[in-house]
């Protein structure tokens, strides 16, 4: 029975009714419009963030490499500094004759009046 009576509803096509049913279409428009334009700005938010953190990341990188190499380069500087010192040194004490004189002996097994040269085997 109750299958007839919906049969026999009818609707009523007043203005009102119109007027509702555009409302809500309205509102459902402008829910997938919103639905998209979050969608979409979730989109672009994570392709921003992820953009921005591999250019974080190879920049931190490339930083960290860039400390190393400094570290590296400083510590090469003062083994050079260093060397130089005792170049130096070595320079100033070859300006010195008896210095040269105690080389050749050493070295070359000369030796200066009235001296002998023992060569022992360690």
């Amino acid at each position: 029975m109750s299958l007839e009576r919906s049969k026999k509803i009818t609707e009523l096509q007043s203005q009102y009714m119109m007027e509702q049913e555009k409302q809500q279409q309205l509102a459902s428009r402008r829910k997938k419009g919103l639905f998209r334009r979050l969608t979409m700005f979730g989109i672009i938010a994570i392709v921003a963030s992820s953009v921005i953190f591999t250019t974080m990341f190879s920049q931190s990188k490339a930083i960290n490499e860039k400390i190393e190499q400094q570290e590296e380069l400083e510590q090469q500087l003062t083994e050079l500094q260093k060397e130089e010192k005792i170049l130096r040194e070595e320079i100033v004490k070859l300006n010195d004759d008896e210095y040269i004189a105690k080389i050749a002996r050493r070295d070359y097994f000369l030796s200066d009046d009235n001296e002998i040269i023992f060569n022992i085997k360690e």
